[in-house]
């Protein structure tokens, strides 16, 4: 259903800050971040690949996409830069927006600070990604300690509340500690020995930022385990090695993923696209001893999708700002 965001003229902005507190139910979340893949495949929707621009001496990282949910009947506009993204030069600045349209009156929606949003989009489309390779998983462990890590575990709980042992490896304290506190009344063990750790686990989660330290290997994970990378913390043998191949898009999987190239720049084939195992043309692994690789590269039509509905609880409580803009 349309609203009426800001009157003609105006722009409606939404800074981090008045984002915060809003009652996001996690469970919700993932069913419109799935909604938002589903709809990529049952009409209405676009995604085209992402634009990158990385400054060959890594001094900065920058991203634009632009997405179309027709579930939502938005249209998402989505810059991304990061200054120092590697973390050698003691200076890391990071900016991201999407400016969301109504497609249904043209009216604009919002322009949002997205700092995170990007990791609630990411840590569903995980727990998406684990759900359906691994449904029946009671471990699971994650590589990383940033914002991604921290955001993994609680949404990954929302979508699996079965799981039973929950693990965490990284080097900041801080970090750890953040982990920890990220999902309420569960114990999270701090890992000291990864390869260990990953040969019981029966989810993995890259979630780590450039600077990681360890990376687990194909041949420390157990038979039926799925290892999703989002960020950093598993290598790329285990793309290589896997015995099934799941993406978000292959075409943007290619376009993104540079780092998982073999010595003669191939990448393995992919053998599903997460749209078509969550409608069930597809299946999320072929026997139960196979080992997964599932790579999550964000996707602008699920900002769009999941934005909208952010947009709307704040809308609903009289947060933003309204400025003369056109």
């Amino acid at each position: 259903m349309s609203q009426n965001y800001a009157p003609p003229g105006q722009l409606w902005l939404l800074p981090q800050s008045q984002q915060e507190g809003l009652d996001l139910d996690r469970r919700q979340v993932i069913a419109v971040v799935e909604q938002a893949y589903r709809a990529l495949r049952e009409g209405g929707s676009n995604n085209p690949v992402k634009t990158i621009i990385d400054d060959p001496d890594h001094r900065s990282l920058s991203y634009s996409m632009v997405a179309r949910d027709g579930g939502s009947g938005t249209v998402c506009f989505k810059a991304v830069y990061e200054f120092d993204p590697r973390r050698t030069r003691d200076g890391y600045r990071f900016h991201s927006f999407i400016f969301l349209v109504d497609d249904t009156t043209g009216a604009p929606i919002a322009l949002m600070d997205v700092v995170k949003l990007g990791p609630l989009r990411s840590s569903a489309t995980t727990a998406l990604f684990a759900r359906a390779a691994c449904p029946d998983a009671r471990s699971a462990l994650v590589v990383g300690t940033g914002v991604q890590g921290q955001a993994a575990l609680p949404m990954l709980l929302a979508a699996m509340p079965k799981l039973e042992r929950l693990q965490v490896f990284g080097t900041y304290s801080e970090g750890l500690r953040a982990v920890q506190d990220s999902v309420d009344g569960r114990e999270v063990e701090i890992v000291k020995d990864l390869r260990e750790a990953a040969g019981e686990a029966d989810i993995v989660l890259g979630a780590a930022g450039l600077s990681v330290t360890e990376e687990v290997r194909r041949d420390w994970m157990k038979p039926g385990s799925v290892a999703v990378l989002l960020g950093y913390g598993v290598h790329a043998d285990v793309c290589h090695g896997a015995d099934y191949r799941i993406a978000t898009d292959t075409a943007q999987m290619h376009a993104t993923c540079d780092d998982l190239r073999g010595e003669d720049g191939s990448l393995p084939l992919v053998d599903a696209q997460l749209p078509d195992v969550l409608l069930g043309r597809a299946p999320a692994r072929r026997d139960p001893d196979d080992v997964v690789f599932a790579y999550n590269s964000g996707m602008a039509v699920t900002d769009a999708a999941l934005g909208r509905y952010i947009a709307d609880l704040a809308l609903a409580g009289g947060r933003g700002e309204k400025v003369n803009f056109w």
